[in-house]
């Protein structure tokens, strides 16, 4: 998927974190710089992103188009409604279920699932036709609209981000605004690749994350403690999910990160299609923040 971008080849690279002109470029990956912050260790894509790139990456193509998307998102619809209720489970945990904000929630599966363990709440989805899905179908409140333009005069209990913190098109102002709209003592879940993972350490600039302009920052649980930090969030928790996917989506991603055409055709033959079937995710973690009081 080619997301709108523009390169800062020749403006002064700066820390999309903490602002730091302190910029080692590490590696080139699709035309992309991919830079790590010398101040704060950031990594993150040298990519002047806007609100295009939102719109060009959360496209209807990314729910039904396959390569690095879904050939078809409601194949996965029971899938996402389960693991909802894992993570609504996860937080029951450290807290009672009170009222929570789902972070690019799509159509609203992953929220349908925290409502399902006793959760209330909104989401916010960039795409107007997955948005109107959750509206019309699920009976959910999705509102339409990128993260970092949402404004709601209500506070949350809880704000939930599930792999979708790295298309962020403005980290520094996308967080601001989900810390604005957690109550004091409320708590962020996030899920996100490991950028300090085995695979990822094993594969190096081949890993699979390393997918700018549409995936434009790269954390550790680190890294992401720190930025909590940042934001007046202190860490709580964290771990790894079982994270299962359809096998006709597993197809399309395989078929679109293989370069072999010989090796896509053995996928095509052999893999069965819509299986449900365990990723392997070693690289995925989540983590658990609270807002300091």
């Amino acid at each position: 998927m080619t997301a709108s971008f523009i390169q800062s080849s020749v403006e002064k690279i700066l820390c999309p974190v903490c602002e730091s002109s302190t910029i080692t470029r590490k590696f080139n990956k699709n035309d992309c710089w991919i830079c790590t912050c010398e101040s704060c260790g950031h990594m993150f894509a040298d990519v002047k992103a806007d609100l295009s790139h939102t719109k060009a990456v959360y496209s209807d193509e990314y729910f039904e188009g396959g390569k690095d998307g879904y050939p078809d998102y409601f194949l996965e619809k029971n899938l996402l409604i389960k693991r909802g209720e894992g993570y609504g489970k996860v937080v029951n945990k450290y807290m009672k279920p009170g009222y929570m904000l789902d972070v690019g929630a799509a159509a609203g599966f992953l929220l349908k699932g925290f409502h399902n363990t006793g959760w209330q709440g909104v989401g916010v989805e960039p795409n107007a036709k997955m948005a109107k899905f959750g509206q019309t179908e699920m009976k959910l409140d999705i509102i339409n609209s990128p993260v970092e333009l949402f404004r709601s005069e209500k506070k949350f209990d809880l704000v939930t981000m599930i792999q979708v913190l790295p298309h962020f098109f403005d980290l520094k102002k996308g967080l601001q605004v989900l810390a604005d709209h957690t109550k004091p003592g409320g708590y962020w879940l996030i899920e996100t690749w490991n950028r300090e993972s085995l695979t990822a350490k094993i594969t190096k600039e081949s890993w699979h994350e390393y997918s700018p302009p549409s995936v434009l920052h790269w954390f550790s649980p680190e890294s992401l403690t720190d930025v909590g930090k940042k934001m007046g969030f202190s860490f709580v928790a964290k771990g790894r999910k079982i994270k299962y996917i359809n096998t006709t989506h597993a197809k399309t991603l395989l078929s679109h990160s293989i370069q072999s055409s010989i090796v896509k055709k053995l996928v095509a033959t052999l893999v069965p299609g819509n299986i449900t079937l365990p990723y392997p995710s070693e690289d995925l973690f989540w983590i658990l923040l609270k807002k300091d009081a």
